[in-house]
C-alpha cells in the first residue's frame, strides 16, 4: 500500500506568524513581566514601541540589530517551509533599515514522528535565503518536541542615526506598502486541502521574497518610518505606526492589493480564524470597516511587504528609487491629524 506524503501542515492548529499571541494577550504578558521597563540608554530600540527588532549602540556609528522568529508550517513542503521562515526572520532587519549581518536557526522537530531528513530539507531552504540575503546560517539550537517549529535569530547591523523606526510618520506622509495581500488565506486554503496550484505557486512566490528594499531605504531620511506586515494583518501594523505617530492613518481599502486567487477564497469563507481574533483585538480603534472588507484588512501575514510612510513632497523621489530597483509598491493611504479613531478606511 503506498504510504500517504507528509503533510507538515497538519502537525500544527495555527500556521506561520498567525500563531501569534493575540494583541490583548500579549500585552497581558509582556505588562505583568515588566518587559517593558528598560533603563539602557544604549538600547536605542525596546518593547515600548512594539517595532520590529531590537537595536543596540555599541558605538557612535554602529548599533547592532536583533531579532527572532519562529513559527509551526505554514506549507507543507519542508523546502519550502524553511525558505519562508527565513524570509520572514530577516525581514524584521530589513523593516529596520538595516543590513542582516548572520543568522541561527532555532529548530523543534518531533523525531519519533517526522524523518530528521524533512528537518534537513528545512534548513536546506532556510540556507538558501541566507545565502540570498548574503549572509550565514551560522548556528543554532534544536529539541525534540512535539510539534515541528522553526525560525531563525538574525543579526543586523545599522547606524544608530538612521534607524527606521514603526513610530515615525508624520502628518501628511504617504503610506506605501511593498506585497499584495492574502497569505494567511492561501495558507488556510492549503491547510484545507482546496489550494490551486497557480495559488500555492503565488503564495511561495510571494512569502519568499526578501524585503531587501529596507536596506536601501534605511540610508535615506526621506523616509520617516518602517514596518513589515506579518501576524496581526495590514491593520494591525498600520494601527501601530498611527497610534505611535499620534496620527489618523486613512487607509483607502479599494487600493489594497490582493495576490491573485485570494478574493475567490473570501468569496468561499476560507481564511484563518485568527483573522477574526485580529479584528477584535482592533476594531475599537478603527472606523468605516463594512461586512467582509475586515478580512484583507486582518488576515495574518506570513512574510508579508513593508509599510512605508514617506513624505508626500518625496513621493517622486519615492517612485523613482523603487523603479530603480524593480520594486514593487502600492500608494494606500495618508497620515492625517488625530481624530476619534487612529485608522479611518475609506472606499
Amino acid at each position: 500500500m503506498e504510504q500517504s506524503p507528509i503533510r507538515l501542515t497538519e502537525w500544527s492548529e495555527g500556521s506561520g506568524c498567525g500563531c501569534k499571541i493575540a494583541p490583548a494577550v500579549l500585552d497581558q504578558i509582556l505588562g505583568a513581566s515588566g518587559s517593558f521597563a528598560q533603563t539602557d540608554p544604549r538600547l536605542l530600540v525596546g518593547n515600548s514601541s512594539k517595532d520590529d527588532a531590537a537595536v543596540y549602540q555599541v558605538s557612535e556609528d554602529i548599533a547592532i540589530i536583533n531579532t527572532v522568529d519562529f513559527f509551526t508550517p505554514i506549507v507543507d513542503d519542508p523546502f519550502d517551509f524553511g525558505r519562508i521562515a527565513a524570509t520572514n526572520a530577516i525581514s524584521d532587519v530589513y523593516a529596520m533599515g538595516g543590513k542582516p549581518l548572520f543568522a541561527n536557526a532555532i529548530l523543534s522537530w518531533p523525531v519519533e514522528k517526522l524523518a530528521p531528513e524533512l528537518a534537513a530539507k528545512v534548513l536546506e531552504g532556510a540556507k538558501l535565503v541566507c545565502s540570498q540575503a548574503g549572509i550565514e546560517l551560522a548556528g543554532g539550537h534544536s529539541i525534540a518536541g512535539k510539534d515541528p517549529i522553526f525560525g531563525l535569530s538574525v543579526n543586523g547591523l545599522v547606524h544608530p542615526r538612521k534607524i527606521k523606526k514603526n513610530t515615525g510618520s508624520k502628518e501628511g506622509d504617504l503610506l506605501f506598502l511593498t506585497k499584495p495581500l492574502g497569505i494567511g488565506v492561501l495558507a488556510t486554503a492549503l491547510k484545507r486541502q482546496k489550494i490551486k496550484d497557480r495559488d500555492y505557486h503565488n503564495l511561495i512566490t510571494n512569502a519568499c521574497q526578501l524585503n531587501s528594499i529596507g536596506e536601501i531605504l534605511g540610508n535615506h531620511e526621506e523616509v520617516h518610518a518602517l514596518t513589515d506586515v506579518t501576524g496581526f494583518g495590514l491593520l494591525g501594523h498600520a494601527l501601530e505606526m498611527a497610534e505611535g505617530a499620534g496620527l489618523t492613518l486613512q487607509l483607502e481599502f479599494n487600493k489594497l492589493p490582493l495576490i491573485e486567487g485570494v478574493a475567490d477564497y473570501i468569496q468561499q469563507f476560507i481564511f484563518p480564524d485568527n483573522t477574526y481574533r485580529n479584528w477584535n483585538a482592533f476594531n475599537s480603534k478603527v472606523s468605516g470597516v463594512n461586512g467582509m472588507e475586515l478580512v484583507p484588512l486582518c488576515d495574518p501575514q506570513t512574510s508579508g511587504g513593508l509599510l512605508i510612510s514617506v513624505s508626500s513632497e518625496d513621493k517622486a523621489w519615492f517612485e523613482a528609487t523603487m523603479g530603480l530597483h524593480k520594486q514593487t509598491f502600492w500608494e494606500i493611504g495618508v497620515f492625517l491629524p488625530k481624530d476619534d479613531f487612529f485608522v479611518q478606511v475609506v472606499n
